[in-house]
């Protein structure tokens, strides 16, 4: 088997299972908060335990990528992932049930989407865009696979028993990274950079990176949360904030389908030029035209393919500052405020929604995702010559 459909094979076979997993609560919350007599904004909390415990832990495996390899690392974070699972499903309170998300998301951070993005970049360098791209619509599947699987063994067993099935599966996942990808290189010594061109970014251009990309973030992983609510608070019935909520998936994995069309003649930073004023031009269609089929439905399309993009963006944009090494260190770093931001969105855009109303949602992200736009345009000028 060619190198390429090798990585995407073993890679989005495990991505599907790690992030099929953690998504158990939005079918299982409330049977857990039954059995466990607490209150399921506690067990809720859950994921953002699970997101931010991720984010706090990244950083600081930007060595460890280096030193042993992605493979390495999605192996054993695997492993520790089928030990969080093991322990939720003997949790019975709050301490160990919150301990058990912790323990998720510490291996998480090892073995998630960064993990593998990381492994690809380490197999192919500068080809690796487009096969994150592939990889990044294979794993988009997580949920549709997941969520109806969860919900039919929920009809047949209890929730600890799916803990330990989900358990068994991501102990199958560490099997497959670590027989399935080919043992990397090491990198224990640094590479010595010949050229001036080879010198890694300043500063100041990570910072813009990892800003843009965690404002946008804030906006795209608020809406995952609460679009059917936003949209049924202007107005949008009930049924139809639904349907067009789960017509959000196909537009914009078919948004990351068309960035892949694109090939060689763009990367990550033009892929987010080009979405991040979809994003902007959908949340102000949406907050003028409110509930009429235009505003609705014009948003649905333009935010499918601005947020599905931007999905591929956060991914790829680093590759266009940073080289192989570096670029696992980036990757790692970025993760900090970009899981932070996934825990917090939600909460922050579902507390706006209820205590000042719809429009206040859209000026908020408005604001986030224009700030963002404009860090992009400063990114523009900062583009090496050799990208």
């Amino acid at each position: 088997m060619p190198v390429l459909l090798r990585y995407l094979f073993v890679l989005a076979i495990g991505q599907n299972i790690g992030w099929g997993t953690v998504g158990l609560l939005a079918l299982l919350g409330t049977s857990i908060a039954t059995s466990l007599s607490l209150p399921p904004p506690l067990i809720f909390a859950g994921s953002s335990v699970f997101y931010i415990t991720m984010g706090l832990c990244a950083p600081f495996l930007g060595p460890a990528f280096i030193r042993f390899g992605a493979r390495t690392l999605l192996a054993a974070g695997s492993l520790g992932a089928a030990a969080g699972f093991i322990l939720l499903a003997a949790s019975q309170e709050t301490i160990s049930y919150l301990l058990a998300w912790a323990l998720i998301g510490i291996a998480g951070s090892a073995s998630l989407s960064s993990a593998s993005h990381i492994a690809l970049n380490d197999a192919l360098g500068a080809r690796a865009k487009n096969a994150i791209g592939l990889l990044m619509l294979a794993s988009g599947l997580s949920g549709t696979i997941f969520w109806p699987t969860t919900a039919w063994l929920a009809g047949r067993t209890d929730w600890r028993t799916i803990c330990l099935i989900f358990a068994a599966l991501l102990v199958l996942a560490a099997a497959l990274y670590a027989l399935g990808l080919p043992r990397p290189e090491t990198h224990s010594r640094p590479v010595a950079k010949t050229t001036d061109a080879a010198a890694p970014p300043a500063q100041t251009t990570f910072y813009l990176v990892a800003a843009a990309i965690a404002l946008n973030a804030f906006v795209t992983f608020g809406f995952s949360a609460i679009l059917i609510e936003l949209l049924k608070s202007l107005g949008v019935q009930s049924e139809l904030a639904v349907g067009l909520a789960s017509s959000l998936g196909i537009i914009q994995v078919a948004a990351r389908a068309i960035d892949l069309m694109g090939g060689a003649k763009w990367d990550g930073l033009s892929t987010a030029l080009i979405a991040a004023p979809a994003l902007v031009l959908s949340l102000i269609l949406l907050m003028v035209f409110g509930a009429s089929w235009a505003g609705v439905f014009g948003f649905i399309l333009i935010y499918g393919i601005g947020s599905g993009a931007l999905a591929v963006s956060r991914a790829t944009m680093p590759l266009v500052f940073y080289d192989k090494a570096d670029y696992a260190r980036a990757l790692t770093r970025i993760a900090l405020p970009l899981n932070l931001i996934s825990a917090a969105a939600p909460p922050a855009l579902i507390a706006l929604l209820d205590g000042i109303g719809p429009q206040a949602v859209l000026i908020a992200s408005i604001v986030c995702s224009g700030l963002a736009l404009g860090l992009l345009v400063i990114l523009k000028g900062r583009r090496p010559a050799t990208a």
